[in-house]
């Protein structure tokens, strides 16, 4: 599946222009928790709706459902894969790994925008929704 891009760039403020006239791109979240996770891991949105170049934050909830403190990775993919070049994440939980203590609930933005350059690339004309998708695993050697 597509990865984003994650890699640190010098931006400017074309980096970040809203670019006029170009349609709605509807975001869609998506979120799955490992089987030896014992984690709720829920988007606090379905969508959200952005045009290239606009910035834009979203939260997932996590919650460790266990009696003592977890620490969790997540791994995402964007779909469709020939978008993920375009998907940029600013700031994201799955930069780091998580650890909640036994019972904690935590709120985890990601703030991300679409590259300007997704307006003018032809094979992303027929790309209307893009979906982002994590999943939550336990972290290997790092937990009882």
């Amino acid at each position: 599946m597509g990865v984003p891009v994650t890699d640190v760039r010098e931006r400017d403020e074309n980096s970040f222009r809203r670019v006029e006239g170009h349609r709605p791109l509807k975001i869609k979240f998506v979120s799955h928790v490992s089987a030896a996770l014992n984690w709720n891991f829920i988007p606090e949105q379905r969508f959200v709706n952005v045009v290239p170049g606009e910035t834009a934050l979203a939260f997932y909830k996590a919650l460790n459902n266990s009696s003592k403190p977890i620490i969790g990775v997540a791994t995402y993919n964007i779909i469709p894969e020939k978008a993920a070049p375009y998907f940029n994440k600013i700031q994201c939980f799955c930069f780091d790994e998580q650890k909640l203590d036994a019972g904690e609930e935590i709120d985890m933005p990601v703030f991300f925008f679409i590259d300007p350059e997704f307006a003018e690339d032809p094979f992303m004309d027929d790309v209307n929704e893009i979906t982002l998708s994590y999943t939550f695993f336990k972290s290997a050697g790092r937990n009882d």
